[in-house]
């Protein structure tokens, strides 16, 4: 019996030799196609190269159960890289509760400033990175998957709106208010 070379399969056909045989030596192959870009996208979530890890073995484990809901509307690698930012969001969002039940924390609620003209990307390319990475962290996940998607990843609005299945006009939008918001995490800091 002539054995197949599962390097040569498209994602796609990859994706549904593995859901067919659940082999995980099939899965293998497209864990050494997509392990560093995943790391990648975990690593912006993380604090460490560890976490990263971790997240990233987490992925690939629930990623193998979920294998069979990839119904090929779109690109394999456009279907995974959705699947990861959920789940980081996820991940981030589960760690953020668990630090509210551990601490509680008072703060004051600052004016909003009254010059909230546009912020334009420039205002974000000027901030310094350690105190952009702290001010990522104050807001939400979701709207630090948006900035990243946009900033880190370079995708473009139409890109991102079939992705998170949202009208461009809604993604400006969302955009518009993530931008916002991080620059005045920034100056707070």
């Amino acid at each position: 019996m002539k054995s197949l070379d599962a390097t040569k399969f498209s994602d796609e056909e990859l994706v549904a030799k593995i859901v067919e045989k659940n082999d995980t030596h099939l899965f293998a192959v497209l864990y050494d196609r997509y392990a560093a870009v995943v790391y990648n996208k975990c690593y912006g979530f993380s604090k460490s190269k560890e976490e990263a890890q971790d997240l990233t073995h987490d992925v690939f484990i629930r990623l193998f159960v979920k294998l069979r809901t990839f119904k090929g509307r779109s690109k394999f690698s456009t279907w995974l890289y959705s699947f990861t930012y959920n789940f980081c969001v996820n991940y981030v969002q589960r760690n953020k509760e668990k630090k509210k039940e551990r601490v509680t924390v008072v703060t004051d609620q600052i004016k909003e400033e009254t010059n909230e003209d546009e912020i334009d990307d420039a205002d974000l390319f000027e901030l310094k990175s350690d105190k952009l990475a702290k001010a990522l962290e104050m807001i939400s996940p979701s709207e630090k998957m948006i900035l990243l998607m946009k900033y880190q990843d370079d995708m473009s609005i139409k890109e991102i709106s079939v992705l998170l299945e949202l009208g461009d006009s809604a993604v400006k939008m969302r955009l518009k208010r993530a931008k916002e918001k991080v620059v005045k995490a920034y100056n707070k800091l």
